[in-house]
């Protein structure tokens, strides 16, 4: 999938954005001939494992995972089309956490040795590398934020926002679009924002009777995208603030 514009970039410095667009079509190009269909449910990288292999999700929905002993599991990251993920295997001998597929996906694969070799010979293929990282880091810190100090309420209208407005980066969603499917269910949502099942489906229903976002089945439909922005906004950083994908600032809060 490509990415629709510099915007994809958050918060880069303007004058990295040629090299990142660059380094963005070549490793399309590098990657391309390897194409892998997976099923929903399916494991792409197992838990403490060591894993060879460097990924492009062209469709579908992944995510990353930690499951406790005890059953207990944590959603860290959810990775939309367009993204690269499992970069961390040109670094590191083991993975730490589980990436499974959510839905059906297809992704592009290529394994790190090879992806190293284009990393160490050509700028734009490490910078866009290495902004996946930075990415990776500035999603995790708004993660961490809400999941310490977001309310329910403020958790669940960012996750709907989030989702929103990178499908639409990604070219996925057209710009505008007010509902789109999340495949995923009332507990994975649950391990994601760091609540119980019952805490999630109260809030739901209070975003529905209030008229600001429903999901119905796996389909979640923006009522007032207004309504919803505020609910978040204490949560979005500088550059969701910034972004019209985001939505329009609540009256009162600074952003565009």
């Amino acid at each position: 999938m490509d990415m629709t514009d510099s915007a994809a970039f958050a918060l880069h410095r303007p004058n990295l954005a040629q090299n990142l667009s660059a380094g963005d079509d070549k490793l399309r190009k590098l990657m391309a001939a390897s194409v892998r269909v997976v099923s929903s449910g399916s494991t792409l990288i197992e838990s403490d494992s060591i894993h060879d292999y460097v990924y492009r999700l062209r469709t579908g929905w992944v995510a990353r995972v930690r499951t406790l002993e005890d059953g207990r599991a944590q959603f860290i990251l959810i990775f939309l089309p367009g993204d690269l993920f499992a970069v961390k295997s040109m670094f590191v001998t083991h993975h730490p956490d589980a990436v499974h597929a959510l839905s059906d996906a297809v992704v592009e694969q290529i394994d790190y040795r090879r992806l190293k070799e284009a990393y160490d010979r050509d700028p734009d293929i490490a910078l866009r590398c290495t902004w996946q990282i930075v990415e990776e880091e500035r999603r995790l810190h708004n993660w961490v934020v809400g999941l310490g100090r977001g309310s329910a309420e403020e958790r669940l209208s960012l996750l709907f926002l989030d989702f929103r407005a990178r499908l639409v980066l990604s070219g996925t969603l057209p710009d505008g679009a007010l509902s789109f499917e999340v495949p995923m269910t009332q507990e994975q949502i649950a391990d994601h924002v760091g609540l119980s099942t019952v805490h999630v489906n109260r809030v739901l229903r209070n975003l529905r009777e209030l008229g600001v976002a429903t999901l119905r089945g796996k389909t979640v439909t923006i009522q007032n995208e207004k309504a919803l922005r505020r609910l978040s906004y204490p949560l979005l950083d500088s550059f969701e603030r910034c972004s019209s994908k985001f939505g329009r600032s609540p009256e009162g809060a600074e952003g565009s």
